[in-house]
């Protein structure tokens, strides 16, 4: 077939996308904002529940790309417009494509926890995101000499930017709960000896496997969930961090200290969806998320025909979630274009 199909971001929602769009014959071309594709996953060190290592989904991903697809790489979209029965597309830096179609896969930003400022990221240097440990863990070495000095307390904080009023998100992150079980569990494999807190308001293992994480977290590697949220952290003279939480469970407040907080950063729409859908006129849901044209029946389908979605950029998802939604939506374009 000689239709086109432009991908608007190269994280492993649009790689999967094209790589399911290519197989089933159509032109394609990816334009990525970033120099180098592969979104969040590239920083990634290990994934849940089984602990796949980011790096090789990566590139598991990434052999599936046919060779005739277009890589178009930092290059920011700045005009997406539907003319007639087509589109134009262009970039920041002159790039111009016209596509028979376009799929959204712009992903979302991970929420900013110096807003949490009660937590003391960016002010206190023990104190991290899950990004952030994830980073560390590429080089266990560098986990391991923090500062000179192992930690022998860790404490995870849930739910940081989701499900909160005071920074106005509503939502669940859905995959924070399990990636704080999978980080504290590596973290024990790396220090067998430390004491390892997880702060969480109510936990949500929706996915398989994911409970029988959460037990042998508890059973094989002693690791201890509280049921509070966190209310405020302080710093002692040591650099230690000092946690004041409620234990709900117990109905008293408590006072622990920690040689490291991780704080599990929440999904949010990311900057370049907001900008694509004002320029499309497209609707978000409350949350600021992407609104498909039906929440059931059409969720790779938007209100404008030609214009389809994947991935987190309708919803928080895992990456197995993430890369199913995005063959589901080029099955859609496929459907739609042979029409």
């Amino acid at each position: 077939m000689e239709k086109h199909v432009v991908v608007i971001g190269a994280g492993p929602a649009g790689l999967e996308t094209s790589a399911s769009l290519a197989k089933l014959g159509f032109h394609v071309t990816v334009v990525e904002k970033e120099e180098v594709t592969g979104g969040h996953l590239k920083k990634w060190h290990a994934l849940f529940p089984n602990l796949l290592s980011g790096k090789d989904a990566l590139e598991s991903i990434t052999k599936g790309l046919d060779s005739t697809i277009k890589i178009q790489t930092a290059t920011r979209v700045t005009g997406l417009e539907a003319v007639n029965d087509y589109f134009t597309i262009s970039g920041h830096n002159g790039w111009q494509e016209k596509a028979d179609a376009v799929v959204l896969t712009t992903g979302f930003q991970l929420f900013d926890s110096h807003r949490k400022e009660e937590y003391g990221y960016g002010i206190y240097e023990n104190v991290i995101t899950s990004a952030d440990l994830e980073e560390l863990f590429a080089s266990e070495k560098e986990f391991l000499n923090r500062h000179g000095n192992k930690p022998e307390r860790i404490g995870f904080v849930h739910c940081v930017g989701s499900r909160d009023e005071k920074v106005n998100n509503l939502h669940c992150s859905k995959v924070c709960c399990i990636t704080a079980v999978k980080q504290a569990i590596e973290v024990k494999q790396l220090l067998p000896d430390a004491e390892v807190f997880c702060f969480y308001m109510d936990l949500r293992m929706f996915g398989r496997h994911y409970e029988e994480l959460y037990k042998e977290a508890q059973e094989k590697y002693n690791i201890q969930f509280i049921r509070g949220r966190l209310s405020e952290s302080t710093e002692d003279k040591e650099g230690n961090i000092v946690v004041k939480v409620e234990d709900t469970l117990l109905g008293k407040p408590l006072r622990i200290k920690v040689g490291l907080l991780v704080l599990m950063a929440g999904m949010e729409p990311a900057a370049g969806t907001k900008a694509l859908t004002n320029m499309l006129g497209l609707k978000n849901v409350s949350d600021g998320f992407i609104q498909p044209l039906d929440e059931v029946l059409r969720t790779n389908n938007t209100e404008i025909p030609g214009v389809f979605v994947a991935g987190t950029c309708t919803g928080p998802k895992s990456v197995s979630d993430t890369l199913a939604d995005a063959r589901s939506a080029a099955l859609a374009v496929a459907d739609y274009l042979k029409s």
